[in-house]
């Protein structure tokens, strides 16, 4: 392929609806660019119908938009009362940014490692860490970050029977899930938080933007108050409290009504991306796609994903086949480098197992975005099976 006239295929690009001009003239029509409006109002009202249609027990959830998933996961740490000097379980195979907000709070990160079927937190793992936590600081974890990476669900069946064992909130880092079920219920609705992002590469965006995902309203209005730089309720400005400058703006939330309209078109065309990946790469030796383990799990397929082994690939390694897409413009990345195995961490506590160090070693990402199409996915797994034909 020539690499010059191959038009740069990327991992996954933001695709308007065409509707997202109409909530924006809206917006500006009446003035309201602040963050606060309109807008604001109905895309959080239509995010909750969406998260819990089909579920009227969860009917009673909030959610409150803010600029970025990292907000989220700040304002949700903010709730659940973590302070300086308390730790705070958190997946290690994840982007830093579930761990970041940790370490805002002035709170310790306590990694823990994967299982290697999910590639998220691993549930026994999980019950050894908060217990060895306790023998050696008398002290349980504040809370617990798992994650629901590339879209594929958490075992969070599992890891909420650990969390309610000892009694500590779990904060739901839904952020590359939006749409993914486990076992008929959406991702992000399952621990006493959760957490979505609308960056330019995620399901749906709003340019930049997130939301957290809150048990009844009340909390909900906690959230609002810390994300608008918690102003208390008198004529003048009076803070009792640190406030952060968290909302989303009214112009945003507009960007994101438009691409509600087309959330389910988009959920459709990564989830068929995947199946093809799968299909194409089932008879490939070495080459192994990460599917959905069972049938409670429904991912997204955010990203779809692969793992290569190098001992059944005559030495093509993952970060050998990312050089090569390079070389002919299409974009694949490597899986997250495990946050216990990050220098800005080297000395946070990790329960490890080794799964998630081996998935960093041998894994990559695919184009599997709006814009990524069948043509493309052919090309893609084709040019795979040339590299191992040389």
């Amino acid at each position: 392929m020539n690499s010059i006239n191959q038009k740069r295929i990327l991992l996954c690009l933001a695709h308007m609806s065409g509707n997202e001009l109409r909530f924006i003239d809206e917006a500006f029509a009446d003035n309201w660019v602040v963050p606060l409006g309109p807008n604001v109002d109905a895309f959080e009202h239509e995010l909750e119908e969406f998260l819990t249609k089909g579920h009227p027990e969860l009917s009673q959830l909030r959610v409150a938009a803010v600029s970025a998933g990292t907000a989220a996961i700040h304002l949700g740490l903010i709730l659940l009362g973590v302070e300086k000097g308390d730790e705070v379980i958190c997946q290690s195979f994840t982007f830093s940014a579930s761990a970041n907000p940790i370490v805002y709070q002035g709170a310790t990160p306590v990694f823990v490692d994967s299982e290697p079927d999910t590639w998220n937190m691993d549930p026994e793992l999980l019950d050894k860490a908060i217990t060895d936590r306790i023998a050696k600081t008398g002290r349980k974890p504040r809370a617990i970050i798992p994650v629901h990476l590339y879209g594929m669900p958490a075992r969070m069946d599992r890891i909420n029977e650990v969390a309610a064992k000892w009694d500590i909130p779990v904060l739901e880092d839904a952020a590359e899930a939006l749409g993914s079920t486990l076992a008929g219920q959406m991702c992000g609705t399952m621990g006493r938080m959760g957490v979505l992002s609308f960056n330019g590469n995620k399901m749906i965006t709003t340019s930049g933007g997130g939301a957290l995902i809150c048990p009844d309203e009340e909390t909900r209005r906690r959230a609002v108050f810390f994300a608008t730089q918690a102003r208390e309720q008198f004529p003048y400005y009076q803070h009792e409290h640190i406030g952060y400058n968290y909302r989303l703006s009214n112009i945003s939330a507009g960007i994101g009504r438009g691409q509600m309209t087309i959330l389910d078109e988009h959920i459709a065309h990564h989830r068929s991306l995947a199946a093809l990946y799968a299909e194409l790469l089932a008879d490939v030796d070495g080459i192994d796609f990460h599917g959905n383990p069972s049938p409670e799990f429904d991912s997204n397929f955010w990203l779809s994903t692969i793992t290569v082994d190098p001992q059944l690939t005559g030495g093509l390694t993952a970060d050998s086949l990312r050089r090569h897409f390079e070389e002919i413009n299409v974009e694949t990345r490597l899986l997250w480098k495990p946050m216990h195995m990050q220098p800005v961490f080297s000395g946070c506590p990790a329960y490890t197992n080794g799964v998630s160090t081996h998935l960093f070693e041998r894994g990559l990402c695919l184009p599997s975005g709006p814009w990524v199409s069948h043509e493309n996915a052919h090309m893609i797994v084709e040019e795979m099976k040339s590299c191992l034909r040389r």
